[in-house]
């Protein structure tokens, strides 16, 4: 039964305005949501009692959106729910603070731009302070060494999580804000450099000179996980090679690489061109002899059926190169436009020249230039086919995307090894995603890798790769001279740390060091957030009672980044998989069904929802939707918000109303109530099983529809016998109205923790978030439901449209009724007659029988 309800902690007119405020405090003063790791008795807590999460860390770059707020709501959900379950919940916040996202925004905000040849300003005051976000030309940016730049990130970065921390105390979240953490931190850095030790030492880390895929625009390379097709514009250019059998016709929409064309390929099926497997052809213009060689991945049915390959116009030319061990004669720089110096095959004097005409230009204008070349050698076949296709750019980019050849660090990730492709489909399959088919998004995924992850990026502000390089006397560095630290000079910076052996003063010298300038892909970090939010390395009792992490919740658009590299990296470490769940979150779409993004413009900023329709109201938006489901969002018109805020309203008022009632609870007695809390019985048990399946969204369903029966029907049902009814049917009411209350505030608990944390205050100690998840034998063990309240409803239902129709208020005292009902159900309302007529104010109630339930006749007294 419930506790005895405090009237004087209950206001006279309950509002949700200020709640947020007001028990966010109180929760970070209590330590609602601390977790310390040890049991009451101080002993350290075992691994089964506690629940941990490996809560994805927000890119701290602006702010965020109500993509955020949906899919954390979500997390939120199962921490709340476990922790009212009995579970210690481990559930820290993590900040995403370096990366490309972060750069760009302190260009653009601060004005500045790195030059890494600029010397330390101590004091720098950067040119402006608050830019809109937006591109900005380099040329209006003021440079700036790269420590004062990194500093400004850390400002900035600073500045942004402050922001978000108090968006998700106003949304509510049951973090334990003393368990936050970096990605840039210091003891995010150490983690970070010691795990890429680690895989460096057993092989499973490497470095190659290879092609690689280039943003000309922020300069850096981008691994395959951050490409996006966009479909653009282009042509289909008819060039004429030479072969045996005369001009041999080849289609293309990138002929300013012809300088690079190293071989000419086809189908090995493809009959007409069999003859000519194993012979050379010669390039137009300039006349350098390639192989005509065979390959799978040629398409028959494309253009000509014969494809030149380049170094490098797209990946396929890459497996083409790397498969059939081809030369490599890249012509496009890290700029993005051609080279000074022609290809060594491109010999002629006539070769060299007509390369000098594409030297120096960007991709776009060496296009035009080449086309001209063609033309005027006659070796282009009419005028080019305008086509669209899809072109590969970089996620966060402007430009296509072009592939040049560097030396980059990499991990291994199974795009060419099998084997290990097939371990991680394996550590997959022992996770129980939620929904399910997210696993096939992750296999297909896993499947189509097709080289490994590329992990160095050529940027500043970020995790230093921790080696240096040997130099030889003549300066250059020796091949295989990787210098490597002690794990306690972890973290450091290569590019001014020093390496043991040798002092600052041998750095760029002939026989001393270079350090790398390279850091660390941001997904390289991020894939480590289980080993920085649970202590690994450094805290091996933490990390034991937290691992493998319960549950890894997310947004479905990163499975092949941050889900596939964290389990990449746990697959390493430690043989297994990260966690035992995985929750991917929908999208949100807009109006018009296209998914919201700061991209496309159409993105929501959810303090304003808050602040309008309260943190509840949002997160019962949030909660309506499955796991794995998408939910539009109409800004203009939020209907759900409203169904939020208006359901948090009526927790407020019924609560109130019942326990401001008067009167002591006795055994409960009366049959309708006894079939209410069957029925409630019922809820518990299918939002329980709900929540364990991670179903939130029928947790709340199955909940809230008792809710608005409970009010609607039952409350209303049974109110004048709690007032003024006989002492047992009074005391039988009043104990089953406050028991109901008190197990659907629990019930309502995770999805609206300020209103129910409101209610709960009025009668108990202590926080509702802290209390126990309800059980069915609350209820009663001998309580089973017939459906007497539903059919009870109905007829209480047609007593309130009989008054209406005959425009007489719902106090109207009735003289006389008849209430037709199907002879099965006639006793349920015999079994409730004095509560329908206490409601119905009737003072003589006749049932008849009938084949459905109505009001057959109502008379009004005279007034």
């Amino acid at each position: 039964m419930s506790a005895m309800p405090t009237n004087s902690a209950m206001p006279d007119r309950p509002a949700l305005e200020g709640l947020e405020q007001k028990w966010d405090a109180k929760w970070e003063e209590a330590g609602t949501y601390r977790f310390d790791g040890v049991a009451a008795d101080g002993a350290p807590l075992e691994r089964d009692a506690i629940y941990s999460i490996d809560t994805p860390p927000p890119t701290a770059s602006g702010s965020l959106h109500i993509g955020h707020v949906f899919s954390y709501t979500h997390t939120d959900l199962i921490a709340r729910f476990q922790r009212m379950r009995g579970k210690h919940v481990f559930y820290p916040m993590g900040w995403d603070d370096n990366g490309l996202p972060t750069e760009r925004r302190v260009q653009n905000y601060y004005g500045v731009r790195v030059d890494p040849t600029l010397p330390y300003e101590p004091g720098f005051t950067p040119p402006q302070e608050g830019g809109d976000n937006k591109s900005s030309k380099a040329a209006d940016q003021l440079p700036v060494s790269r420590r004062n730049f990194i500093e400004l990130c850390e400002r900035l970065t600073e500045e942004d999580e402050e922001k978000f921390e108090h968006l998700w105390r106003t949304l509510g979240l049951s973090v334990d804000w003393q368990q936050s953490y970096r990605t840039i931190s210091d003891d995010s850095r150490r983690t970070s450099q010691l795990a890429f030790l680690r895989n460096l030492e057993r092989g499973e880390a490497y470095q190659a000179n290879a092609p690689t895929l280039w943003d000309v625009t922020f300069r850096t390379a981008v691994a395959q996980a951050e490409l996006e097709d966009r479909e653009q514009p282009g042509s289909y250019h008819t060039l004429l090679f030479e072969s045996e059998d005369g001009e041999l016709r080849i289609d293309t929409t990138r002929p300013e690489l012809l300088p690079s064309c190293v071989a000419v390929v086809a189908h090995p099926d493809d009959e007409r061109y069999r003859h000519l497997i194993g012979t050379t052809v010669t390039t137009p213009v300039f006349g350098v002899e390639v192989p005509f060689v065979a390959h799978e991945l040629a398409q028959i049915d494309k253009g000509t059926g014969v494809a030149m390959i380049c170094t490098f116009g797209d990946v396929t030319d890459v497996t083409w190169w790397r498969e059939l061990q081809l030369p490599n004669r890249s012509v496009i720089g890290f700029d993005g436009r051609f080279i000074a110096e022609a290809p060594e095959a491109l010999a002629s004097d006539a070769a060299k020249a007509a390369y000098a005409e594409l030297a120096g230009k960007t991709v776009f204008s060496a296009k035009k230039a080449m086309v001209e070349l063609l033309q005027a050698a006659g070796k282009l076949v009419g005028e080019p086919r305008s086509i669209t296709h899809p072109v590969k750019f970089f996620e966060k980019g402007d430009k296509p995307l072009e592939i040049v050849s560097t030396l980059q660090w990499y991990i291994k990730n199974g795009g060419r090894d099998e084997a290990l492709q097939e371990r991680l489909v394996a550590l997959g399959r022992e996770i129980a995603w939620h929904p399910e088919h997210m696993r096939t998004r992750y296999e297909n995924w896993v499947h189509g890798l097709n080289g490994d992850w590329l992990i160095s990026r050529q940027r500043f502000f970020g995790v230093p790769i921790p080696v240096w390089y040997r130099l030889d006397e003549q300066g250059e560095r020796v091949p295989g001279g990787v210098l490597m630290p002690k794990i306690e000079q972890l973290p450091l910076d290569p590019t001014t740390d020093v390496p043991d052996g040798f002092d600052e003063s041998q750095r760029g010298r002939p026989g001393g060091f270079v350090g790398e300038v390279d850091i660390m892909d941001t997904w390289a970090t991020s894939s480590l957030t289980p080993q920085l939010a649970g202590g690994w390395s450094g805290d091996d009792a933490r990390w034991q009672q937290l691992t493998p992490f319960d549950l890894r919740p997310q947004g479905q658009d990163i499975i092949r980044t941050w889900l596939f590299s964290t389990l990449l990296r746990s697959m390493f470490e430690d043989g297994r998989s990260p966690w035992k769940h995985a929750a991917l979150s929908g999208w949100i779409l807009d109006p018009d069904r296209k998914k919201m993004s700061k991209s496309k413009g159409n993105v929501v900023t959810p303090l304003g929802m808050l602040e309008e329709h309260g943190s509840d109201g949002v997160r019962y938006w949030a909660a309506s939707s499955r796991l794995g489901v998408d939910a539009t969002l109409d800004p203009q018109n939020p209907k759900m918000l409203k169904i939020g805020r208006r359901l948090a309203m009526k927790v407020l008022n019924a609560a109130k109303f019942v326990l401001a009632m008067e009167g002591e609870p006795g055994a409960i007695t009366d049959r309708l109530d006894r079939e209410m809390l069957a029925e409630l019985s019922g809820v518990v048990r299918a939002a329980t099983r709900a929540f364990e399946a991670y179903d939130h969204a029928k947790a709340l369903e199955v909940t809230e529809s008792f809710f608005w029966t409970f009010c609607d029907d039952y409350l209303e049902l049974v109110k004048e016998r709690a007032y003024a009814g006989e002492a047992a049917g009074r005391g039988s009411a009043i104990a089953a109205l406050r028991t109901a209350i008190d197990v659907q505030l629990r019930l309502l608990a995770p999805f609206l923790p300020f209103a129910t944390e409101e209610v709960w205050s009025w009668s108990h100690e202590g926080s509702i978030h802290a209390a126990s998840w309800p059980e069915p034998t609350e209820l009663g063990d001998d309580l089973s439901a017939t459906g007497m309240l539903a059919t009870v409803g109905q007829a209480l239902i047609g007593i309130r449209r009989a008054k209406t129709d005959a425009k007489a208020s719902q106090k109207t005292p009735v003289a006389s009724a008849v209430i037709a009902v199907p002879a099965a159900l006639r006793e349920h309302l015999e079994a409730a007659a004095v509560d329908l007529r206490a409601v119905g104010r009737i003072s003589d109630l006749t049932l008849v029988e009938a084949d459905e339930l109505a009001v057959r006749e109502i008379v009004l007294e005279e007034a």
